[in-house]
């Protein structure tokens, strides 16, 4: 068995990190068995070397190894890519055509980005997983292959399979081994050492000399985040080897390669719920929100008939209390004082005086549920108001403060109505 060492030569692996070593002694370790491989870690760290380093030192070595990229794939024609489809399956199917997984028949398949998977090519490949079997597109005979999977992906899987995005028994079956690639910002002593390399490569590719750091651009190198992690260092330390006509490179200068470098080094704190939760949630109150208006609105609509209806507006007023005071706030409100309680639960627009004569506007909208009074009931609003005040002081043999509290307004207010309709 090859050493870690070598390996790491064979396929152009730099890097003395704890972690990076470590998930090349398990790809080597599981490479001589048929287990399935899960590659993670985030995009960029170079996933795609475990798959190839496994196919190498496997019993599968002189067979087909192919990459298939399935978040590149549409998913229209992603089971056609990796099972094959029949002549005529569907629309632009001419003739009969072999799937990857017919293809690499004894040998290894990598699924890159297996986590943008649909969930009806999930199922295929479960059963693949689970037997050797699968279907063509368009086709009722079963095959068997055998091959083995190695899949990589760059998703938080139990996130993925908590929001049924990806099928938890697929999960298992293909972890059964999983490698994770740290990120580039947690191989802190492999950061300059990459870039180094990739400058000299750089130099050699475009004849040119080798660009070099000074220190203060060294510490600039290590202490930056690396989102785009050995990808993005890559394309870095390509755009300052053909840009930067000097070749000893500042950290003024290395600073306006780096996007963010101004960021904190310190991982951000990211919720856990998706904004698409956070708008359903807002959506689901603001419904309940309007549902409640609804019933409060119909409610008051029926408290306005029977104060109508009947003259006990007392009665009313006690059974319905908590209604009113939800709408209209506390009696002892101040700024309630200042109104007409019952006025705002019959909708009694304020009368207005033009030339000594008393005028009340029309508001037919706010009116709508008149038609639910009977077509008996001759008396307007204004004149059952004023027939309540006046039965009031009778019943409170004139005193305006005993009628006021019966009706269920300020005396104030009560002494303002007897003005106003001349009482």
């Amino acid at each position: 068995m090859e050493g870690i060492q070598s390996i790491k030569q064979r396929f152009e692996i730099i890097g003395n990190d704890v972690k990076l070593n470590r998930a090349i002694e398990k790809s080597i370790q599981v490479a001589p068995t048929d287990i399935s491989v899960l590659v993670t870690g985030e995009s960029g760290v170079g996933k795609e070397a475990i798959p190839k380093i496994i196919h190498s030192l496997s019993h599968r070595k002189h067979a087909k190894y192919i990459a298939v990229n399935c978040g590149a794939i549409p998913e229209g024609t992603i089971d056609s890519e990796l099972f094959g489809h029949e002549k005529g399956a569907f629309t632009g199917a001419t003739q009969t055509r072999s799937g990857y997984f017919e293809v690499a028949d004894g040998g290894t398949i990598f699924l890159d980005e297996v986590g943008e998977l649909p969930l009806t090519t999930q199922v295929r490949l479960l059963r693949v997983l689970e037997n050797g079997e699968f279907l063509k597109v368009g086709s009722s005979q079963v095959q068997k292959t055998d091959v083995r999977i190695v899949a990589a992906t760059n998703v938080n899987m139990f996130e993925a399979i908590k929001k049924e995005k990806f099928r938890e028994d697929l999960y298992y079956r293909l972890s059964t081994v999983e490698i994770n690639i740290p990120p580039l910002r947690e191989r802190q002593d492999d950061i300059h050492l990459l870039f180094r390399k990739f400058a000299s490569d750089f130099g050699q590719k475009y004849k040119m000399p080798t660009i070099r750091l000074e220190d203060n651009a060294i510490n600039l190198l290590l202490k930056y985040r690396w989102p785009g992690n050995i990808r993005q260092l890559r394309n870095i330390a390509e755009q300052v080897s053909v840009l930067e006509e000097k070749r000893v490179v500042t950290a003024n200068t290395l600073h306006g390669y780096l996007p963010n470098s101004n960021a904190s080094n310190l991982p951000a704190v990211v919720g856990s719920q998706k904004k698409e939760s956070d708008f359903s949630n807002e959506r689901e109150i603001l419904y309940k929100v309007l549902f409640d208006m609804k019933g409060d609105l119909t409610d008051l609509k029926k408290l306005t008939l029977e104060l109508l209806k009947n003259n006990d507006s007392e009665k009313v007023q006690e059974e319905n209390e908590t209604l009113i005071r939800k709408i209209y706030g506390s009696k002892d409100d101040e700024i309630r004082d200042e109104e007409d309680t019952l006025t705002e639960v019959l909708h009694l627009p304020e009368p207005i005086i033009e030339n000594g004569l008393q005028n009340t506007p029309v508001q037919e909208d706010r009116y709508h549920f008149a038609e639910e009074i009977q077509e008996e009931e001759t008396l307007s609003l204004q004149e059952k108001e004023i027939e309540l005040i006046k039965k009031s002081l009778e019943r409170n043999r004139g005193k305006r403060k005993a009628a006021a509290a019966e009706l269920g307004i300020s005396e104030r207010t009560l002494y303002r109505k007897i003005k106003q309709y001349d009482l």
